[in-house]
């Protein structure tokens, strides 16, 4: 007699969608607010630059890529008009990039996008329910690097 067969549970893709779906309501909330153009690194580092400037290299390690890949996301900015890259008047080495005032406007709005949608997301699912996904995600975590970036990310309330 041949076993029952039971159909797996793909979490891997349900994660991959709602990532997907996650990106585009910021895109939809920032084209709402004047900014068409969103990019998904776009979430990361403008946070991060909207804090302070930052030389490639520590760029590239906050976001966790490559010197190379920070620098094409640096560039990208940069066409944008959203950031400009200059020399550190310490180091000449380094290179800061650095938001312009279109940048600021743009990390700005990208926060409330973010902040919007975390707010209608615990608005919409049980306290219970929030808290046991966050497990379920952070358990799917097994790089260190990134698990210590999680450890940092603050646990939902309630």
């Amino acid at each position: 007699m041949a076993a029952q067969s039971t159909p797996q549970y793909l979490f891997g893709d349900l994660l991959a969608l709602a990532r997907r779906s996650w990106v585009r309501q910021m895109a939809a909330g920032l084209a709402a607010r004047g900014y068409p153009d969103y990019r998904q690194s776009d979430a990361a580092v403008m946070r991060i630059l909207r804090r302070r400037a930052l030389p490639v290299g520590q760029l590239a390690a906050v976001l966790g890529v490559t010197r190379q890949a920070a620098r094409k996301v640096a560039e990208g900015l940069e066409q944008r008009g959203l950031a400009r890259t200059e020399r550190d008047s310490a180091d000449s080495r380094k290179l800061n990039v650095v938001l312009t005032t279109t940048g600021l406007s743009y990390a700005e709005a990208v926060t409330e996008v973010l902040q919007a949608l975390n707010r209608e997301l615990v608005q919409r699912v049980n306290p219970s329910d929030l808290a046991a996904t966050d497990v379920v995600l952070r358990a799917a975590i097994t790089d260190p690097d990134i698990r210590k970036r999680a450890d940092g990310v603050q646990r939902p309330p309630g």
